[in-house]
Formats: structure tokens, C-alpha cells, sequence
């Protein structure tokens, strides 16, 4: 969250008190933010609710760290997910071809891991460490809640090959959602090679 969030974030904390028939202090509310402001406003949100219809814990007024504990194992999800896609484009689709994810982060994760070409040459052996350096990398851009700079698309050898000699490019493959992967391609630093309209899809 940033400064622009802070009112919004003050009312649902103030919100879940007074349903618990608490008043927000100033202090309580300072607590609050500094230990849920590295989070996505929508994930506090959703952690709140899901405290307050827990049958174990809702009965009780949630403390910073039940919600940080909620958030964690969202970030932690939400990692095992983006590896569970960058896993299956990497046996399905290989790292010759091109691809655009329709997950911003693991485009950038996957340059800061050194591109998308790296992964192909990953041995399985070296395969688990590859996915927790992922996993530990993703979760740390979720749980900041960054949006860091991209690149539009994950460049594979045979574009890499045909580019310096000249070649016809093929287009990019895309994993998961079409429209995501448009505006990750549009957003990105980055212009692509070929218009996303005309790409070939790998379904999520």
C-alpha cells in the first residue's frame, strides 16, 4: 500500500474494531500500518475477511500478526502458483521459443534470475533450488508490493539466434490468459517483435 491507501486502510481497521466493539486508537492504528503497509490493499482486506468468518479465531479481535500470518501464506500461494506455470512452459514449451506469462512478476523474476533462456539449461538435479530461488524472489516483490520494471516478453534461443542474423522472428507464446499477457506485453520496457494478436496460446 501507499499513502493514497492509508484512508481507506484506516476505515476498514476502525471497521473491524467496531465490530468487535473496540475503539482504534491512534497508536493501535500506527501498530497496523507499519505492519501491513508492505501488502496489497485488496490482500489486507481479504484477510480481514476471511479472520472474521474463521470458526477458531473470529470470534477474537485479530492482531497484526494474524493478519501478517494470512498475508504470508498468500504470498506463499500465490509463488507455488507462478512457479507451477513457469515449470510447465519449461517442459511444455521449452526455452527456444519465446513466451509472455500473464504475471508481470514472473517476468521480472525470471530476468533477475538471469532470462528466460537460463532455465532451459537447469539440470533436474538443480531444478529444486531453481523453483525455491523463484519461490523466494516472487514472494519478496509480493509481499513489498512492488511493481517493478518488466520485459515485455521472455526472450527464447531462437530469437535470440534469428535477430542477430536477420531471421524471421516466430511469435511469442503465451502462457495463461491471453488479455493479461497483451498488457504485459504492452506495459512492459520492452516493445515486442509481433502484435499479441497474432501469438500462439498455451492454456492455463
Amino acid at each position: 500500500m501507499d499513502n493514497a491507501d492509508f484512508e481507506k486502510f484506516r476505515e476498514g481497521v476502525a471497521g473491524v474494531h467496531a465490530f468487535y466493539g473496540k475503539d482504534l486508537g491512534s497508536f493501535a492504528l500506527d501498530v497496523w500500518w507499519t505492519a501491513l503497509r508492505g501488502y496489497d490493499l485488496a490482500a489486507v482486506v481479504q484477510s480481514f475477511n476471511r479472520h472474521l468468518v474463521n470458526p477458531d479465531t473470529g470470534q477474537f479481535l485479530p492482531r497484526p500478526a494474524d493478519i501478517v500470518k494470512m498475508l504470508s501464506g498468500s504470498t506463499r500461494d500465490s509463488a507455488l502458483v507462478a512457479w507451477s506455470k513457469v515449470d510447465r512452459a519449461v517442459r511444455q514449451v521449452g526455452t527456444g521459443s519465446t513466451v509472455v506469462f500473464d504475471d508481470p512478476l514472473i517476468h521480472r523474476v525470471i530476468q533477475d534470475m538471469g532470462g528466460w533462456c537460463i532455465f532451459g539449461t537447469k539440470t533436474e538435479d538443480e531444478w529444486p533450488f531453481t523453483a525455491k530461488e523463484f519461490e523466494n524472489r516472487y514472494r519478496g516483490y509480493r509481499m513489498r508490493s512492488e511493481t517493478p520494471e518488466y520485459p515485455q516478453k521472455l526472450i527464447g534461443h531462437y530469437e535470440a539466434h534469428n535477430a542477430s542474423k536477420l531471421l524471421r522472428i516466430a511469435p511469442p507464446v503465451v502462457i495463461g490468459d491471453q488479455d493479461k499477457a497483451k498488457a504485459i506485453m504492452l506495459n512492459g520496457v520492452e516493445r515486442p517483435v509481433l502484435a499479441i494478436s497474432h501469438v500462439a496460446q498455451l492454456t492455463a
